[in-house]
């Protein structure tokens, strides 16, 4: 049977002698965080760096999408460049709002934030979908992300929206 390796400040001699292990609250109660790793510097400059890449990868395919498979041609990379630049600030922007919020509006500002951006690219696919299968493919996307970053959030955050470590 395998079992899990002890983290600083577990066992019965760190009980014996009084410490309550690594990142511990209250007396008795032990809560394990992971070590950070990273300087401030690097995680600002990842916040950053981030939407960028995501952005890139998105314009990308959009552009890929509205090609249909044909060369590429100076408006489809400009058209693919605009994508990536409106979705870098729409991305920067909910990452700067969406913290603000209760948690069930941070929740929906992100799920409407994935719905949108996948309606976007799905409208843009060769098969000229409809805008009701668009809208409708993009609420069903937008529904389960609010589900699974609004449990995140209730798991992680007080009522007041504070987050629990």
């Amino acid at each position: 049977m395998a079992h899990a390796a002890s983290a600083p400040g577990d066992g019965p001699r760190a009980a014996a002698h009084g410490s309550q292990g690594y990142g511990s609250q209250a007396p008795g109660l032990q809560i394990h965080r992971t070590p950070d790793i990273f300087s401030g510097r690097a995680h600002a400059l990842a916040r950053l760096a981030f939407p960028v890449l995501l952005g890139l990868v998105y314009g990308y395919w959009a552009a890929a999408n509205r090609r249909f498979g044909g060369p590429i041609t100076g408006w489809n990379i400009l058209f693919g460049f605009v994508t990536a630049v409106a979705f870098i600030l729409v991305y920067l922007g909910v990452q700067a709002l969406a913290p603000r919020l209760r948690r069930e509006l941070h929740a929906l500002l992100w799920a409407a934030f994935t719905g949108i951006a996948f309606g976007f690219l799905f409208s843009q696919a060769a098969s000229a979908p409809s805008v009701l299968r668009s809208a409708g493919l993009s609420l069903i996307i937008a529904a389960v992300t609010f589900i699974i970053i609004f449990y995140r959030y209730y798991t992680h955050e007080d009522a007041q929206g504070h987050r629990i470590r």
